[in-house]
C-alpha cells in the first residue's frame, strides 16, 4: 500500500521553505528548484499562504509534467509536494519583459 509522506517523514533536503523569501524573487527560485529536478523527483514547498497562483503558473508552463499534492493546508502554513512527472520543453518559464516604468528607471 502506498503511503503519502507527511511533513514529518520527508527528508529535510527536499523541503523548500519560501516563507522568508521576498515575493519579488520567490517564484523564480521555485522554478529554478523545479528545473533542477530529475523526472520522478519532488520537493515540498512550504509557504505562509495557499500558493494557488503558482499552481496555475505550473499548469500553464508544464501541463502534464507535474503533480501537486497538499500535505498541509493552512491556515498558517501550506506544504505542497510538487513532483516532476515528465521532461518539459524548457527548463524554466520565460521571465516577463520588464515593465516600461522600470526600464525608464522609475519604479
Amino acid at each position: 500500500m502506498h503511503q503519502t509522506p507527511t511533513p514529518s517523514t520527508i527528508d529535510d533536503s527536499s523541503v523548500f521553505d519560501v516563507r522568508e523569501i521576498s515575493c519579488r524573487v520567490k517564484h523564480g527560485l521555485i522554478f529554478q528548484r523545479w528545473a533542477a529536478l530529475p523526472v520522478g523527483s519532488f520537493f515540498v514547498l512550504v509557504n505562509d499562504h495557499d500558493p494557488v497562483p503558482l499552481y496555475y503558473q505550473f499548469a500553464a508552463q508544464f501541463p502534464g509534467a507535474f503533480t501537486w499534492e497538499y500535505l498541509l493546508a493552512g491556515p498558517d502554513a501550506f506544504h505542497v509536494k510538487i513532483t516532476r512527472t515528465a521532461e518539459t520543453g524548457t527548463s524554466a518559464p520565460l521571465a516577463p519583459p520588464p515593465h516600461p516604468a522600470a526600464a525608464a528607471g522609475a519604479v
